[in-house]
């Protein structure tokens, strides 16, 4: 058997807002949840799930590759909604998007502080 990522757990504040977000900004369904999590379901089957941990949230940093059209779409989401978004991730060209790697990308936070990167372009 080949080795797949297969699901993660997201930390979140608020789970179902953190779902939402995920969804309405990378155009996914709803995918089933269960106990303490609620889960979207990516492209290539990887379930992210959210949860509310006990704990203080520690940022994590999430990338996601995705084609030019959605990362467009994306983009003027992000843009329509102020969320301050970032070229770099040291977070020094605010406002831009970069064409690193021979693609695009940008960064910002979702609703429970993580940062998050889009590409439109694998970096190997």
């Amino acid at each position: 058997m080949t080795v797949t990522f297969n699901h993660t757990i997201v930390a979140a504040r608020d789970r179902g807002e953190s779902a939402r977000f995920f969804r309405e900004l990378l155009e996914l369904p709803e995918a089933p949840s269960w106990g303490p999590f609620t889960n979207i379901q990516l492209t290539d089957g990887v379930l992210l799930q959210f949860a509310e941990p006990p704990v203080e949230i520690q940022m994590q940093h999430y990338a996601f590759l995705v084609d030019d059209e959605l990362f467009d779409r994306a983009y003027r989401r992000l843009c329509e909604r102020g969320i301050e978004h970032w070229a770099d991730p040291h977070m020094r060209r605010p406002g831009e998007i970069n064409s690193e790697h021979g693609g695009r990308g940008v960064y910002f936070k979702d609703p429970a502080g993580h940062a998050i990167e889009l590409i439109t372009r694998p970096y190997l």
